[in-house]
């Protein structure tokens, strides 16, 4: 299986099946498309251009399957590898642990536009100021706090099932977000965020992140250099 992915400092999408294939041990080949620009003629476009259909990341080869969007490679691997355990086992479980990907996938917008994932950058500055200016920001992380504070405290464990899932998985960039611009959160939540960090395949997405060494001014319009 082949993994097309972004820049590992910025592409949160790309981190989720990434993270998901390497905590839970799947073989995979990552091919890594840079970012550059997201315009039509950009060196990214060309490189996915008969990979992706959406040009886009990311996208998962095996064979000659090609699938996009991460929730559906997701679903997909679980399906491949069952005895994995990428969904909770438990019917009802699996159905909150779903429900909570779904949540992810399409919501949270404020967070996600205001805070976009940077691992490199230390912005507990701006994270102060974008707490204070922005009242959907707020309101995002309070849902997402009492999302989290409710699946630990009903399953227990470290991870929001009790063991790593998709779920974790797919939430992982949240937590780089509250890591990177200090937001505050509770000191379960914290706790939670460690656990994720502290994981092998979230600190190899991390290490890898600052190692790239890649300042794209269009990615960080906040900062003037790195």
């Amino acid at each position: 299986m082949k993994l097309y992915i972004g820049n590992k400092n910025y592409s949160s999408w790309s981190m989720r099946p990434w993270v998901l294939m390497r905590q839970a041990g799947l073989p995979f080949e990552e091919v890594m498309v840079r970012f550059d620009s997201f315009g039509p003629d950009s060196s990214f476009k060309r490189s996915l251009a008969g990979i992706s259909p959406t040009g886009r990341v990311p996208l998962l080869q095996d064979g000659d399957l090609r699938v996009w969007d991460t929730l559906a490679i997701a679903e997909y691997l679980a399906e491949k590898f069952p005895e994995r355990q990428l969904w909770p086992s438990d019917r009802s479980a699996r159905a909150l642990a779903r429900s909570a990907c779904a949540e992810m996938h399409s919501g949270f917008a404020a967070l996600r536009s205001h805070c976009p994932m940077n691992i490199e950058a230390q912005l507990h500055s701006a994270g102060a100021l974008i707490w204070r200016d922005q009242p959907a920001v707020r309101t995002d992380l309070g849902r997402i706090i009492d999302l989290w504070s409710t699946l630990l405290q009903t399953h227990g464990g470290a991870m929001l099932f009790g063991r790593f899932s998709i779920a974790d998985a797919y939430f992982a960039p949240i937590c780089m977000r509250i890591r990177s611009y200090g937001l505050p959160v509770p000191a379960t939540i914290s706790a939670y965020v460690d656990q994720v960090s502290a994981l092998d395949g979230v600190r190899a997405w991390m290490d890898g992140a600052l190692a790239e060494h890649d300042f794209l001014d269009f990615e960080e319009p906040y900062r003037l250099a790195p």
